[in-house]
């Protein structure tokens, strides 16, 4: 049998910075739109002003580069055009 593998995203936030309540915010809001569809929401500590976002690897949002942090409806979109393009999320595509 086939199981199709489920992508894992990633959210690496600095503990110097208390930036754990912000990483497990956005987790909960993945997991509330995507929960199914995900294999998993890892929140992974580090230090030095990161705050990134990975989808399977691939960079999905970086603090530095992308000018701070992401809103939660650009999230839910930058991970639904990587999970499935369709996929029509009601309000937040609004």
């Amino acid at each position: 049998m086939n199981e199709v593998r489920k992508p894992r995203i990633r959210i690496v936030y600095c503990t110097q910075c208390q930036w754990l309540l912000r990483a497990a915010w956005m987790a909960q809001e993945l997991l509330s739109t995507f929960g199914a569809d995900l294999d998993e929401v890892a929140l992974a500590p580090a230090t030095g002003g990161t705050f990134r976002i990975e989808y399977d690897g691939d960079l999905l949002w970086e603090r530095q580069r992308d000018g701070g942090f992401p809103a939660a409806k650009h999230l839910k979109q930058l991970v639904r055009d990587r999970l499935d393009p369709q996929r029509d999320l009601g309000h937040v595509d609004r």
